[in-house]
């Protein structure tokens, strides 16, 4: 079992900012200038451990409040924030759609490392896992790739690491629009390479987001949430390719210890990781570079948010059982 040391002194949060779902919101600034809107959902009885929640691209913390629940039921307390440019966050350099102004993964990764800080402080000796999924588990990796050892394991779900090419591409498409149109404006080109593209995939659409679940009751309440569904700006989208891409190196997993567990899962009808053969290629590459506790599972038939699918609560009830396994 692996606890939690001191990170470091961070700030403080300062204020409660109301409630999203059943989380406990607060300001919390930090060292990078941005104030995460920052939630918190105590364990419900003896703590065996803490989460932190990383959500995808074009959503916000609020949307993980079933899992949290279940998790806070199970003796975990769960933390989630919103990520520079989404959500209730505020930064000045960040507005909606927007990581930074510059170094946008610099800043995420300090604001992560903030975050660590304060659960350190405020739950001293629990293990801490790490979860993300989609773009937060291109957030997660990165994060265990700068620093790993306080943390007792990785969640990365429906994120892909296998851009190969086709990521050289995209970040040449992205670096033309920037020169034309500017990096704080929406990316024109991307959203139809991703977003547009997966939803064409599924068969009898209702909706252009019927890839994120089979259950038309979650898509819908993501269509009419209005922080979520927005076109990344083209530097938001630059820095999503940069992790990637330092996700597909396996030269950044130097410092990484061989005996951290990693939990992985991806859906096999989400267009967005080609059906789950992308979570499985980093399921592969992680054992063969000689980590030797990698738990992965494709869900059959899930789409792009495990989580909201027709199976979540068997899913949930697999990672709580891991995450069990994992606090000791």
């Amino acid at each position: 079992m692996t606890t939690t040391p001191p990170l470091g002194d961070h700030a403080q949060p300062q204020q409660k900012i109301g409630r999203m779902g059943d989380f406990d919101a607060i300001a919390f600034p930090t060292p990078t200038g941005a104030t995460l809107a920052l939630q918190h959902m105590p364990a419900r009885d003896d703590a065996r451990g803490v989460v932190h929640i990383n959500h995808g691209l074009a959503e916000h913390s609020g949307r993980y409040r079933r899992f949290a629940e279940a998790l806070a039921d199970a003796g975990f307390h769960v933390y989630a924030h919103d990520h520079r440019g989404h959500g209730a966050t505020k930064a000045p350099d960040a507005p909606l759609g927007r990581f930074a102004a510059r170094g946008g993964v610099d800043r995420l990764m300090e604001d992560i490392a903030a975050v660590h800080a304060h659960i350190a402080r405020e739950h001293a000796g629990l293990p801490l896992i790490i979860f993300g999924h989609s773009m937060g588990g291109l957030v997660t990796l990165n994060s265990v790739l700068r620093r790993s050892d306080h943390l007792a394991g990785a969640a990365v779900w429906n994120a892909n690491f296998s851009a190969g090419v086709m990521g050289r591409v995209a970040q040449a498409v992205l670096a033309w629009e920037q020169f034309r149109l500017g990096a704080d404006v929406p990316s024109r080109i991307l959203p139809r390479l991703t977003f547009q593209d997966w939803g064409r995939k599924v068969p009898e659409a209702r909706t252009p987001f019927d890839w994120l679940s089979r259950d038309p009751a979650e898509v819908d309440r993501y269509v009419a949430d209005p922080l979520c569904g927005w076109d990344a700006s083209v530097s938001m989208w630059q820095d999503i390719f940069r992790m990637i891409l330092a996700g597909a190196d396996d030269r950044n997993f130097a410092g990484v210890r061989r005996g951290l567990p990693f939990h992985l899962v991806g859906g096999s009808a989400d267009p967005s990781t080609d059906n789950g053969k992308a979570v499985e290629a980093l399921a592969a590459r992680l054992r063969r570079m000689g980590f030797s506790k990698v738990a992965s599972k494709i869900w059959p038939q899930s789409r792009h948010e495990t989580l909201n699918d027709l199976d979540h609560a068997a899913v949930t009830a697999s990672f709580i059982e891991w995450a069990k396994r994992i606090a000791g």
